[in-house]
């Protein structure tokens, strides 16, 4: 036997020479390069699939040569040409004799040298545990149940055979009827199939249905890059593991008890997914030999059969010109009112799921992922992402990940709040103020309000310090290196997503572009850098006015929320003399209370009646830009929603955190609004209680009425249109398109309100958590609801929405980026500006009886009250009244030499309130700095695999290519050339 060595290269080189008749022989057939057997060797099992797509396929030439045809022969002849191929070459008994001790002992330990790299493989290293073993009578069992599933829930022609992949619906009252004929007679021309048939429960709409067959699905697939599996993934491990054993035995202990977990799903009933365990490439016709085609009715999923229809729908003209083209045009101006793909049958089973199996994925999906009572389960990431797409699938990811991490944030934040409980009653601070019984503060409004003695605010004294104690600058700080660990080890699972998902060579550039894009701009074109191809392209000059004009209507929005907070703060300033004279006694005492609870409903009736505008115009905003892709098109609308929200949501409460009794003045001389109105003050007791009021009421009720949108608002539209159908069919059987056009449709915007809702939740989690420690508990509360609100509308209230790719989410990431930096430097002003923590860090350190003697504890802020209030002299404001009154501030007597003045100790603290937020901010920056340098995005052992895998692909795309030619010119009766090393 010649002995062949030599590489990829020298076969390209090779490939071209002509080979003398002496180095041809029909018996040697060409053997693998060595470098890639150890996985070639655990994919033998699967030439034997090879070779039926082979047979079952003919080849043919590029598009560019001639039409590609897929021609299907029988059983009996492959079955002929498999044995003729076993008799004349044995390449598939492993003839070679390095090979055949692979084959025939797999269970045994074997080196393997590849004389050109000197490489050493050792068979143990591969994970023959993680890779699944082909078994033909499964997968040929789930591939006829799968459509046993498609044949019960009616998702069919009228043949019975021709499934159905979207369903167009118009009304036939509806007079466009030429946009329509002309729009069908396209999609017919480009190769899809159409049947229409009128609803059962009203005659004026009409239905159809459209296929996609098989030379149609390749086509797309082929043009869009669509990357399918060809062969089954093998598991490679180094030497170094080996010796790691006891570690390796610590982790199989914890992966053992993680099965008995009760919050870990049972595997076993899931479906079989085969797409994560085999290497992908880009579909093309001329090589469909290379993939595994088992049956080429389940090849391709329902969710890639949808995305491929959506695009021809997208890219169909129904018109004469360059504009009129597109199924979203269409159903903007009418003539259709719906598209959709649709569900693979019902979500509800007469049987137990036991005992009898799901029906269909999207039962699967209801009875382990959407019932309220799998709360406490994880997610089955891998089937949503099958049936509703990768971009839900990692909105899902995220969710959930975001929802775990907020236990230990919201454990510390119950931590911290109890710990203010246990010691309220013994902080001094609260003690003084409730003893201060011969102390009067001066009064808060000028007309109908009296002096107020100061233990009447014991109790908000005792409320306040719940969240401005001891840990409140602990807790700050580990927020903020909490959302940065949570934002790399997010990366972390990302990554692994996207490699699990085959994510990774799916680039932007893939993306389409836009119809809206290319009809505005089809006369102005250039080449892509990326593909070399012609298409149309956005001016500079032109893209820069448009960015112009949205961001002066950003703007306007913003300033037009500014003005909302100010109306609000004016009316606090009206109605606080109204409440201080109120009739009930109750209102009367608590007028404080009562103006900023008020304040605050109002100001939320107003934040939800701005978001429905800010949503129509950032709408309006973004397609005035004319994004090139979708991509694109939702970052820039997502970016401008979020900026709207989030200024609209925290405008108040910026506004009572750092404003609220910051510029009053002092008694006799109080700053007025419009010379009439005189500015609002903090309670005796602090503006952080207000603060703490203000964010719980809006974070409660936005989450209250966000639930009730996504789950009572759909829940009571479709019991509507039942009820209609009902009444209007009795005893009618309903397909199931049907019942898809009776749910509602997701929205417009896709996920971009599932992304904002979360994201300005983390805000609120994060910025303000210095005023309050429970904001990450409640977000943990509301997301341990919203997971399973979320799937149980995705599965039985909408309408199944287009299976999208992503690798990401989005422009959220980079937003989220960005809140953890202003969480940091809000935190730092709440700590030193809005609490009294610096102030009573300066008197304990400067002022209190502990200053001289250096010692430290509770005692150390005996004084502390009587220290922070200034005096007053009522007898010049001309009432009649005598005495002197107080007031916070840190101000001099009326006796003093110089009267109502800043004192020293007012500039020592402004000091260390400027001093602790520069080196607050160095230190947590720097902290969240380092962690982020620690962690990398991708975990060392998947990038690893991945950069192998990439080698193996290479290596066996072009062996596969190599056994198809060898098996080519053998059916022909050609020669085999046998110049492969």
């Amino acid at each position: 036997m010649v002995h062949h060595s030599g590489s990829i290269q020298s076969f390209k080189q090779q490939k071209g020479m002509n080979i003398s008749k002496s180095e041809i022989t029909k018996e040697t057939s060409l053997k693998p390069s060595r470098r890639s057997l150890p996985c070639l060797a655990q994919s033998y099992a699967y030439s034997k699939s090879l070779s039926q797509s082979t047979s079952l396929f003919q080849s043919t030439e590029s598009e560019s040569q001639a039409p590609t045809s897929v021609t299907l022969i029988s059983a009996d002849k492959a079955e002929q040409v498999n044995a003729e191929e076993d008799n004349k070459d044995s390449v598939l008994k492993c003839s070679f004799a390095d090979l055949s001790d692979f084959c025939l002992a797999l269970g045994k330990d074997k080196d393997y040298m590849d004389e050109s790299e000197h490489a050493n493989y050792d068979r143990s290293r591969l994970i023959k545990d993680s890779v699944p073993k082909d078994n033909s009578e499964s997968k040929a069992k789930l591939s006829k149940n799968d459509m046993n599933y498609i044949a019960s829930s009616g998702l069919l022609f009228k043949d019975g055979k021709k499934r159905i992949d979207y369903i167009l619906v118009y009304r036939k009252s509806n007079i466009q009827y030429d946009k329509r004929n002309t729009f069908e007679k396209n999609l017919r021309a480009e190769g899809l199939m159409l049947e229409k048939e009128p609803a059962v429960a009203n005659p004026d709409i009409m239905f159809i249905k459209i296929h996609i067959p098989w030379d149609t699905l390749c086509k797309y697939a082929e043009r869009l890059n669509i990357r399918m599996p060809f062969r089954k993934k093998c598991y490679y491990t180094d030497r170094s593991s080996k010796s790691m054993g006891s570690v390796q035995n610590y982790f199989r202990r914890i992966k053992k008890w993680m099965s008995q977990n009760p919050m870990v799903l049972d595997k076993s009933a899931f479906p079989h997914l085969e797409e994560s365990d085999c290497y992908t490439g880009p579909f093309s016709r001329a090589r469909i030999h290379h993939f595994i085609i088992n049956n080429k009715d389940t090849f391709f999923s329902n969710a890639t059969r949808s995305r491929i229809v959506y695009h021809m729908l997208q890219h169909t003209k129904y018109e004469n010109g360059i504009s009129k083209v597109g199924i979203c045009k269409l159903i903007n101006n009418g003539s259709y009112i719906a598209a959709f793909p649709p569900h693979e049958g019902a979500y509800k089973s007469s049987q137990p799921i036991k005992t009898h199996g799901p029906q269909n994925n999207r039962h699967l999906l209801y009875e382990r992922w959407a019932r309220w009572g799998m709360w406490y389960k994880h997610q089955p990431l891998d089937l949503i992402r099958l049936y509703f797409g990768e971009k839900i699938g990692l909105y899902f990811a995220w969710l959930g990940w975001y929802t775990g991490m907020l236990i230990p944030a919201a454990l510390v934040g119950l931590c911290v709040f109890f710990y203010g409980i246990f010691t309220m009653n013994a902080s001094q601070v609260s003690q003084e103020i409730c003893k201060a019984t011969e102390v009067f503060m001066c009064p808060l409004c000028d007309k109908n309000c009296s002096l107020q003695r100061l233990n009447e605010s014991c109790i908000y004294a005792k409320v306040t310090y719940l969240f401005d104690n001891g840990g409140t600058v602990f807790f700050a700080i580990f927020m903020a290196i909490w959302a940065t660990v949570f934002l790399e080890f997010w990366k972390r699972r990302r990554s692994t997503l996207t490699y699990t998902w085959d994510l990774i060579e799916w680039e932007e550039e893939e993306e389409t572009l836009r119809p809206q894009f290319e009809a505005k701009y089809y006369k102005m074109e250039r080449v892509n850098p990326i593909s070399g191809k012609p298409e149309p392209h956005q001016p500079s000059s032109d893209k820069v006015t448009r960015l112009l004009v949205s961001i002066s209507g950003i703007f306007f929005m913003i300033s037009l929320v500014i003005t909302a907070v100010f109306a609000v703060v004016v009316y606090r300033l009206v109605v606080m003399e109204q409440f201080a004279s109120f009739k009930w006694n109750f209102i009367k005492q608590h007028w404080q209370f009562a103006t900023s609870a008020a304040a605050v409903c109002i100001n939320f009736v107003i934040i939800m009646a701005l978001n429905l505008a800010y949503e129509k115009i950032a709408y309006l905003l973004t397609n005035l830009e004319y994004p090139r892709t979708e991509s694109e098109w939702e970052n820039s609308f997502a970016l401008k929603m979020f900026l709207f929200q989030f200024v609209n949501l925290n405008s108040s409460i910026f506004y009572i955190a750092f404003f609220l009794g910051r510029f009053v003045g002092h008694p006799g001389n109080y700053n007025k609004l419009f010379n009439r109105w005189r500015l609002e003050e903090c309670h005796p007791s602090g503006c952080l209680i207000d603060l703490c009021l203000q964010m719980g009421v809006i974070m409660f009720l936005k989450q209250i009425w966000n639930n009730f949108m996504e789950l009572g608002y759909p829940l009571i539209q479709n019991w509507w249109s039942r009820h209609k159908i009902k009444r209007g069919v009795q005893d009618a059987s309903i397909p199931q398109w049907e019942n898809d056009w009776n749910l509602q449709p997701m929205n417009i915007h896709g996920l971009m309100d599932e992304y904002l809702e979360m994201v300005l939740q983390f805000g609120f989690t994060t910025i303000f958590v210095a005023a309050f420690p429970l904001a990450p508990l409640l977000a943990l509360l509301n997301n341990i609801i919203e997971i399973r609100l979320d799937a149980y509308k995705f599965v039985t209230q909408w309408r199944r929405p287009l299976p999208a790719r992503a690798t990401d989410i989005g422009i959220w990431y980079g937003i989220l980026e960005g809140i953890g930096i202003l969480a940091v430097i809000t935190n730092a002003f709440v700590i030193a500006i809005t609490s009294d923590y610096i102030p009573r860090f300066v008197y304990e350190y400067k002022y209190g009886p502990c200053a001289s003697r250096f010692e430290y504890g509770e005692n150390c802020l005996k004084g502390y009250v009587n220290n922070s209030l200034s005096f007053f002299d009522l007898s010049e404001l001309g009432v009649g009244k005598s005495g002197y009154c107080r007031y916070r501030d840190y101000r001099g007597p009326p006796w003093s030499s110089k009267p109502y003045e800043f004192t020293l100790q007012y500039w020592h603290i402004l000091a260390a309130r400027l001093a602790f937020i520069i080196v607050f901010e160095h230190l947590v920056f720097g902290i969240k700095s380092f962690i982020a340098y620690l962690i990398p995005d991708v975990p060392k052992n998947l990038y690893d695999r991945i950069r192998r895998e990439k080698y193996l692909v290479q290596e066996m795309m072009y062996e596969a290519e190599l056994e198809h030619l060898q098996q080519q010119r053998r059916k022909s009766g050609h020669p085999v050339h046998h110049e492969w090393p």
